[in-house]
C-alpha cells in the first residue's frame, strides 16, 4: 500500500525534488508552501504519478503545520512519512544583520521546524507508527561567516532531533531522520536575505538537489538517523574539530572567495517575509544541465539520458 508523504517546503529546491521522488513512488502527497501558484505547479508535476493533495502553508504562522496536519488525515486518513525542507538564508555581519532578519530565519528554520515536529511526533504516537525526516546541513556541525542565523538555526535544529531520537527509544516503530546536505544547486542562495553586499553562492563541490531526494526517500525506506550528502562534509567536521584554530583561519577568506560572488547587491529582505513564486524552482542554475550534456555527449534519447545521469550522479 503506498505511504501518505506530507512534503512541507515544496515549491523549491530539495522539497520539491523530493515531492517528485515520492510521486515517482506512488505514494499519496500532501504538499506545503506558501505561493498557492507554484504549489498548483508542483502538483501537476506530481499528478500523473501520484494522488496529491495541495495545502498553502506558511510555517511561520501559528496553528498551521496542525491545520496541515488535519487536512492531511482528512483526505488519506493518516501520515505515514513528514518531510520538513522549508528553509531560508540571511547573507551578512551578525553585527550588521538587522534584528527582524536573524529572528525569521531562526522563526522559520528552527523554530517551525520544531513545530512540525510536535505535530508529526503527536500524530505518530497515537498511531504507533511514523517517520520525520527534517531537513538539516553541514552548517549544523560546522560553521561559516556571514551566516550567523543560518549555522544558528541548523545547529539548534541538529541538538533537537538528538533529543527527539534519544526520547522516543521506547517506540521503535517511529523514527526521526536528520539529511544534511553540504553545498546544493539550488535557489535558496538567490532568495536568500543580503546584507552583505554580494549575492551568495554555493561553494564547491555542488550536489544535486535530486541526490539529496534520493536520501529523504531513502530514509524514508528506511530510516538512518543522521545521512550526510556532500562529498566534503566529512572532511570539514574533522578539520572544525580537530584543527579549529586552522579551520577558523581558512573559512573566512574560502568563504569570500567561494561562497560569495563578485556581483554586487543591495540589501533586501529575499524572500524571508514574501514569498516570491518566479523564483521557485528544483535548480538553482549553479550546475549546467547535466542530463543534456550526457545525451549531447552519448547521443542518448532524452528520458534514458536524464535516467543515467541520476544514476551516476
Amino acid at each position: 500500500m503506498s505511504r501518505v508523504v506530507v512534503v512541507v517546503g515544496a515549491t523549491s529546491g530539495i522539497g520539491r525534488a523530493a515531492a517528485r521522488a515520492f510521486a515517482g513512488r506512488g505514494d499519496r502527497l500532501v504538499l506545503a508552501a506558501r505561493a498557492p501558484q507554484t504549489l498548483a505547479e508542483v502538483r501537476t508535476e506530481c499528478a500523473a504519478a501520484a494522488e496529491v493533495l495541495t495545502v498553502p502553508t506558511d510555517v511561520t504562522t501559528p496553528g498551521t503545520l496542525q491545520a496541515l496536519a488535519d487536512a492531511a488525515v482528512d483526505r488519506f486518513g493518516r501520515i505515514d512519512v513528514w518531510v520538513h525542507a522549508a528553509a531560508v538564508t540571511a547573507y551578512g555581519r551578525f553585527d550588521e544583520l538587522p534584528g527582524q532578519i536573524f529572528e525569521q530565519v531562526v522563526r522559520t528554520d528552527l523554530l517551525a521546524a520544531a513545530e512540525a515536529a510536535r505535530v508529526a511526533l503527536r500524530h505518530f504516537r497515537a498511531t504507533g507508527a511514523g517517520t520525520l525526516i527534517l531537513t538539516g546541513s553541514v552548517l549544523g556541525h560546522i560553521t561559516a561567516p556571514y551566516l550567523s542565523a543560518y549555522v544558528a538555526a541548523k545547529w539548534g535544529l541538529a541538538g533537537l532531533t538528538r533529543v527527539l531520537q534519544q526520547e522516543l527509544r521506547d517506540s521503535p516503530d517511529i523514527h526521526v531522520c536528520l539529511v544534511n546536505p553540504g553545498s546544493v544547486d539550488t535557489p535558496v542562495y538567490q532568495r536568500a536575505a543580503n546584507h552583505l553586499g554580494h549575492v551568495g553562492r554555493p561553494p564547491p563541490p555542488i550536489t544535486t538537489p535530486q541526490r539529496v531526494a534520493r536520501a529523504i526517500v531513502g530514509c524514508a525506506d528506511r530510516p538512518r538517523r543522521e545521512v550526510s550528502v556532500g562529498r566534503l562534509n566529512p572532511l570539514m567536521r574533522v578539520g572544525f574539530t580537530v584543527l579549529p584554530g586552522l579551520y577558523d583561519a581558512l573559512v573566512g577568506p574560502l568563504m569570500r572567495r567561494l561562497g560569495l560572488s563578485d556581483r554586487p547587491v543591495a540589501p533586501h529582505d529575499g524572500v524571508l517575509f514574501v514569498p516570491d513564486p518566479a523564483s521557485e524552482a528544483v535548480s538553482g542554475g549553479w550546475l549546467p544541465d547535466p542530463a543534456h550534456l550526457l545525451r549531447v555527449a552519448v547521443g542518448l534519447p532524452g528520458t534514458l539520458g536524464s535516467r543515467l545521469w541520476q544514476r551516476l550522479w
